[in-house]
């Protein structure tokens, strides 16, 4: 039932970074007699930050309770009927409702809604192999999965690790279980570590994790997950060697979870994903809005939808529905991809295109690739980074920047993220005023050092 006076519904199905950011957004333009809002959450958790788990993993954060924004109560109080462990099982469009499940019951029914938003994330790649389900297996996408790792390494007797998967995940994890005191092997099919960065920068990353300990085998896919006689894994296997593990973590990457929306008829793109327009509706639906991990969005560079699954976008997502549900105005023009992690003291960051991603789309570029320091080099700290930037050939525009190094270098790729949005070539780069002083950056800093080799590259192949 509407509460007394309310004339609209709000359904979402999702309750953590888009969703609720959506209903949070929608509830601070409409109060309740306006409209009603009810958000379906299977999960036990509501609002966190999935970013932070393996850091939760690895003891730098000490209490589960800090990755949550907002509990269900905090929401519940701000008159959000967010029901959790309540999975929505079926959306129907054209009766404009939704049927769930009470997950502890199993008791089922049907919702109506004037408004629907679809946040339903992503969902973690899991190849179907022998032995996947196998105890000590591990995926870590959500809190609950979080948690079964943490209780399975402190039941773990062995002290040896396989982490399946090399990307954003892998790495992170692979340093997790080093803090545990595991021996760990990084298995990955691609040419290096981090394929969201160039081969000749993945090799930096590969180097330096072989220094911290971590073996990583590359080229290479796993098979099959070898079990013991008590059915514990034991081992991963690939097609040249077994890997001794006491425990497997999968950091493989995720797709978009859209399941309910491909069965709804709701349009997909290319990598699975939910197609919306700049308001975040769903195309060709006037009262469905779709948010997070479970859409594609514009990349800026190349011009074509991809699946980017990071927070920070879900959570702009969820503002730009909300305000878009509660009557108001807003857009997400899209992305330029930029994204930043961590190995240890090691500093991975990239934004724009690999150039793998340039030549997708028939672009020609050139590329300028330096070594520098964070600080002046004279100064205390001064850490080691390389610096690797594409530019389009003769126009000069900005195609993609990549970063590896140690203290204070990930973050200087935000200066290529403004840069890429603003469609600004290398030239114009090189006259940006940055902040300058010794404990903080070289006369001339790193990005702008690439920005100038990459402008000698383009006149000279003018």
């Amino acid at each position: 039932m509407f509460p007394m006076g309310a004339t609209e519904r709000l359904v979402v199905i999702g309750g953590d970074a888009a969703g609720m950011s959506a209903a949070s957004q929608a509830r601070r333009m409409k109060g309740p007699d306006e409209l009603e809002i009810v958000a379906f959450e299977r999960g036990h958790f509501s609002s966190y930050s999935a970013c932070g788990i393996p850091y939760w993993v690895s003891g730098d954060v000490t209490d589960r309770a800090e990755l949550v924004a907002r509990t269900p109560k905090e929401h519940r109080e701000r008159a959000i009927d967010l029901r959790m462990r309540t999975e929505v099982t079926e959306i129907d469009v054209a009766g404009g409702r939704v049927r769930s499940r009470d997950l502890e019951s199993g008791a089922e029914s049907w919702t109506g809604y004037d408004k629907l938003v679809v946040a339903t994330g992503a969902r973690p790649v899991r190849p179907d192999l022998p032995g996947i389900g196998a105890p000590g297996v591990h995926g870590v996408q959500t809190l609950d999965d979080g948690q079964a790792l943490l209780d399975s390494l402190s039941r773990t007797e062995g002290r040896r690790a396989v982490v399946v998967g090399a990307g954003y995940i892998g790495v992170e994890m692979a340093e997790a279980l080093l803090k545990h005191g595991f021996e760990v092997t990084l298995v990955d099919r691609g040419e290096q570590p981090m394929a969201t960065l160039d081969p000749d920068m993945g090799r930096l990353v590969h180097e330096a994790m072989s220094g911290m300990g971590i073996t990583t085998v590359s080229r290479t896919a796993v098979t099959k997950i070898l079990t013991g006689d008590d059915g514990r894994v034991r081992a991963v296997a690939t097609d040249s060697a077994e890997h001794p593990a006491d425990i497997v973590v999968l950091g493989i990457g995720v797709e978009p979870e859209t399941t309910l929306a491909r069965a709804a008829g709701l349009p997909l793109g290319h990598h699975g994903g939910l197609l919306t327009d700049l308001s975040m509706r769903v195309r060709g639906h006037e009262n469905i809005w779709a948010g997070g991990d479970c859409v594609e969005v514009l990349d800026l560079v190349s011009g074509r939808e991809r699946h980017v699954p990071l927070g920070t976008h879900a959570n702009k997502h969820g503002q730009v529905i909300g305000a878009n549900v509660g009557g108001g105005y807003g857009t997400f023009p899209g992305v330029v991809g930029t994204a930043v992690s961590k190995v240890c003291d090691l500093e991975i960051a990239r934004t724009g295109l690999r150039e793998k991603d340039a030549r997708a789309v028939g672009l020609q570029y050139v590329t300028a690739t330096i070594e520098s320091t964070s600080r002046a080099g004279y100064f205390p700290g001064a850490a080691a980074m390389t610096v690797k930037m594409l530019a389009e050939r003769r126009t000069g525009r900005l195609l993609g920047v990549q970063i590896v190094g140690r203290e204070g270098a990930g973050k200087r790729v935000d200066v290529a993220a403004v840069a890429l949005t603003a469609g600004m070539t290398v030239e114009q780069m090189t006259a940006l005023d940055l902040g300058y002083a010794p404990p903080f950056s070289p006369v001339w800093d790193p990005v702008l050092v690439a920005a100038r080799k990459a402008s000698a590259a383009v006149r000279a192949g003018a």
